[in-house]
């Protein structure tokens, strides 16, 4: 098939440009789009947040945000951010553009279809806008339509090649092969050099049986653009329909050089190695496609039979019986398990597999069974049919993944992540450098503990706690005489026994670090950072003996010493009275609802996320976590919306997240 691609215009000079009034919100503007020209989309949206922030009137922001937002997969995030670009400019071509592309990405067709509609009625020649309606109207099939959009295209711009190869679909699919052909041979008229004209072809030679007109045409597809995996992976089909498996499995190792994950490739390449007896590298393919899908059984058994040639017996029925167990009326699979099972002096089990065939095959000359294979030379991928074990696999569809270098520039999405909820925050004294700084966290009451300098160290309010360096410890170390000795003079003094706890803590002890909190909270029962303290320290306990064996094992007292639901009460116990003792300390309200989640308690969790958010409308971590409880709960939509606003606010991992809960939905 054609390639399908999408096309947007990122040059500045289209969008209509709104002076900015101040040079700060200019310059950022300015350091933005170069972000996102370079490929850095979370950095950019981080300085497009500030022009926002300063000045949320202009459109502009919003639609390079959005454009951002949709390089990350975050198409619902990039549809919000356009229409509210157009909502302040509703003449804004690109914008109508973006969102329409979203939309398509959230498979809302009908809906790009009438952003494009109304981008051409202000551009009506803008050849992009044409090319992707066109598509649109092809996902609905409305092919009519779609012709008359094309013919359209190819008026204001004749030399346009891919409108003759989408025209070539759309006649496909009105089974009108002449015009598909004429279309396929005049794009390779006007664009020789464009591999993709060629692999039409050979693609639509492919559909008319015409193996070797497709192969001359993937062959010079090929040689036009030789790191194509997909092309090497279309002439070996056209090879191999011509008998020349040779040749076919020359394609694959090729489409496995360029692409050495490809499935189709490998699972091919097995079936054919196997056809010519290199049974142990045929081997190696099943076992390559079995470790990417382990619950692929034609697979399965395709390696059983292998096995069974091979004189591995035993892994043979292990692979047959696995098959079997899904497939209990798989004829084939009893018939070469009772071989399997003779070989190996199974006697009564190769009876009872032959048994269920003899009357199977009884029944089937009764006219109770029919056979279910179909008579094609191939199957699509997605075929669960265990009768077309033997036949080559074809794509349902076209997809290549595009590959990054680092975690932050590029398509951020594409990392693997473990999906955790995002951390409880400390007091402490240090963090981690971040690449993307999210947000500054503050509190006027630690500010202006910091401002007395009533503490050794400048307190941080942080969830990216920092290791200390050896030096550091040797410092804390010392610290803790210092503040020993102060205690003994002023044993009444709270912040002697807080600075002494956080030195405690940071040295990861944890026990005296709690005994000299409760010292603190002891002279002074109003001091809220004390609380805060010891109840993140009560659930790091907590989540420590969660992870070592040996608390699952000991007793105390006949108690067992496994964490328990219950135990998470004395953190929100702490947690309970900070937000007492201050009412606006957004963090304890962020860290009560980790706990309440922690002891599954999920819509009281959302009830302090709420407040979180609402006494901080940017607190990235709270609305990550929210998004994360939602879908917990199955309210998916709620769940990617926080999660979009998560990834705006600069936590990367969101856009994996949203990408992955997509692709589950769209399924």
């Amino acid at each position: 098939m054609i390639r399908r691609f999408l096309y947007i215009l990122y040059i500045g000079m289209f969008f209509p440009m709104v002076a900015l009034g101040q040079i700060n919100t200019d310059r950022v503007m300015t350091i933005g789009k170069n972000a996102l020209y370079f490929e850095d989309y979370v950095l950019s949206i981080q300085y497009f947040n500030q022009v926002i922030g300063v000045k949320p009137y202009l459109a502009e922001p919003y639609f390079y945000r959005g454009l951002a937002k949709m390089n990350l997969d975050d198409y619902q995030g990039a549809e919000a951010d356009c229409s509210e670009a157009l909502e302040r400019n509703p003449f804004v071509v690109n914008a109508y553009q973006v969102r329409g592309i979203s939309r398509i990405r959230q498979q809302n067709y009908q809906g790009a279809i009438e952003d494009y509609r109304k981008a051409l009625e202000m551009d009506p020649e803008n050849i992009s806008l044409w090319h992707n309606l066109a598509l649109c109207r092809m996902h609905e099939e409305q092919y009519a339509q779609a012709r008359a959009d094309l013919d359209t295209l190819i008026r204001i711009s004749p030399r346009y090649t891919d409108a003759y190869l989408m025209r070539t679909e759309v006649s496909l699919k009105q089974k009108d092969t002449l015009q598909a052909m004429a279309d396929a041979d005049k794009a390779i008229e006007m664009d020789r050099y464009n591999p993709d004209t060629w692999s039409s072809r050979g693609m639509l030679f492919l559909q008319r049986e015409k193996y070797k007109d497709a192969e001359a045409d993937l062959t010079e597809a090929i040689r036009l653009s030789v790191r194509n995996a997909g092309v090497y992976i279309n002439r070996a089909l056209a090879r191999y329909h011509q008998n020349n498996l040779r040749g076919a499995m020359s394609d694959y190792d090729l489409a496995l050089d360029v692409d050495r994950n490809n499935f189709i490739g490998h699972y091919n390449r097995g079936l054919l190695r196997a056809q010519v007896g290199d049974d142990n590298r045929a081997i190696e393919d099943f076992d390559f496609v079995l470790k990417m899908e382990p619950d692929n059984l034609m697979a399965r058994f395709n390696r059983g039979l292998l096995r069974d040639r091979t004189g591995d017996y035993p892994g043979a029925i292990e692979d047959y019986s696995a098959v079997l167990k899904e497939y209990p009326n798989f004829l084939a699979g009893y018939q070469y398990r009772a071989q399997a099972r003779r070989k190996v002096g199974d006697l009564k089990g190769a009876d009872a597999d032959e048994f269920k065939v003899l009357k199977a095959q009884i029944e089937s000359q009764n006219g109770k069974k029919k056979q279910t294979a179909s008579t094609d030379k191939t199957r699509k991928k997605s075929d669960k049919n265990v009768e077309n074990y033997r036949k080559i696999v074809v794509a349902d569809n076209e997809s290549e993944e595009d590959r990054y270098k680092t975690d932050y520039r590029g398509r951020v999405q594409d990392k693997n992540v473990t999906i955790l909820p995002q951390p409880m925050f400390a007091l402490s004294y240090y963090e981690r450098p971040e690449e993307v700084k999210r947000q500054v966290n503050y509190y006027k009451g630690i500010d202006d503990l910091n401002a007395r300098g009533a503490l050794p160290h400048r307190l941080l309010i942080t969830n990216n706690e920092a290791s200390l360096s050896e030096e550091q410890v040797k410092q804390h170390f010392a610290s803790i005489d210092e503040q020993t000795a102060a205690i003994v003079k002023e044993p009444n003094n709270v912040l002697h026994y807080y600075a002494r706890a956080l030195d405690f803590y940071l040295v990861q002890d944890f026990d005296n670090a709690l005994k000299d909190l409760d010292d603190a909270i002891r002279c002074d029962s109003t001091f809220y950072p004390a609380y805060f303290s010891r109840a993140l320290i009560y659930y790091k306990q907590l989540e420590y003996r969660k992870r070592d064996r040996k608390y699952e094992l000991e007793t105390v007292d006949n108690k067992d010493l496994q964490v328990r639901s219950y135990d998470y009460n004395k953190v929100r116990e702490d947690l309970d009275r900070v937000i007492e003792l201050a009412p606006d300390f957004v963090y304890a309200y962020y860290n009560r609802a980790n706990i309440l989640a922690v002891m599954k308690d999920y819509r009281a969790a959302l009830v302090d996320y709420n407040k979180a958010i609402e006494l901080d409308p940017r607190f990235s971590d709270a609305y990550f976590n929210r998004g994360l409880t939602n879908i917990f709960l199955g309210n998916n939509r709620q769940g990617i919306q926080d999660l979009s606003k998560a990834g705006e606010l600069g936590i990367f991992s969101a856009y994996n997240i949203i990408k992955r809960f997509t692709a589950v939905e769209e399924k």
